[in-house]
């Protein structure tokens, strides 16, 4: 990176590197994801919705796309990103794995008794829960749906970070709590020593000074010496 400094000249930036872009993805990932693959935060996903038709014939491919395309016309109207995949090297169960895997938020799905009773069949990625929706107003029942599956895959990640995540008076109940694998809010003297240590006998380590949250000062776990306020300990893997 570059800039125009005040003589006009040309010059780099300073800046640091920490690698925070492939961490952010990485904890992306393990923070929201499941067993079937990626759940991808509405907010995030190059792909928000994907359209699949289930049909017998090309006639009825036909029609299904006629229908379909009024949606996709709808949902990106909205601002939504919405992919349609009429693909006949696949079959729609291989198509709806395969989307699974890759995360993308709400699956739609239509077919012969869909194009009959002007529904479709709509799939939410967190929970994997589906719903036959009726086609009118199917564009803001998305949108809608899309905003809650944001709220929930948020919630269900810091409720889960919150339950695991504990304080500590001392180091005894620190080595107990740290192979059970929790974060743990401790007291630390503000020494490289006192950090070492505890690396050394629990590979613990300082994972961030929190910045919001209890800044009562207190009495280090393993020195006994004073505190500012507590540290978040955690294992790296």
């Amino acid at each position: 990176m570059t800039f125009i400094d005040r003589e006009g000249k040309t010059d780099h930036a300073w800046a640091s590197s920490w690698g925070v872009s492939t961490r952010l993805v990485g904890a992306l990932i393990m923070a929201h994801s499941d067993d079937n693959g990626l759940v991808l935060p509405p907010l995030l996903a190059p792909v928000q919705v994907v359209i699949v038709p289930i049909y017998r014939s090309g006639e009825q491919l036909a029609e299904i796309g006629t229908k379909v395309s009024a949606i996709v016309a709808g949902l990106k109207a909205r601002g939504i990103s919405v992919k349609y995949d009429d693909s006949d090297n696949k079959k729609p169960g291989w198509k709806f794995a395969e989307y699974e895997l890759k995360g993308v938020p709400v699956r739609l799905a239509m077919g012969g008794r869909d194009l009959e009773n002007n529904t479709i069949e709509v799939m939410r990625r967190d929970t994997l829960e589906k719903q036959t929706v009726a086609c009118e107003g199917i564009e803001g029942y998305v949108q809608d749906l899309l905003a809650d599956i944001q709220r929930t895959i948020y919630r269900k990640a810091y409720d889960f970070r919150t339950s695991r995540t504990i304080g500590v008076e001392t180091y005894d109940e620190f080595k107990v709590k740290i192979e059970e694998g929790y974060f743990i809010m401790a007291h630390w003297d503000g020494t490289a020593e006192t950090e070492e240590l505890v690396k050394n006998e629990t590979k613990a380590t300082i994972r961030c000074i929190p910045s919001e949250g209890d800044h009562t000062p207190g009495r280090c776990m393993v020195t006994g010496k004073p505190s500012a306020q507590r540290v978040l300990f955690a294992r790296a893997y």
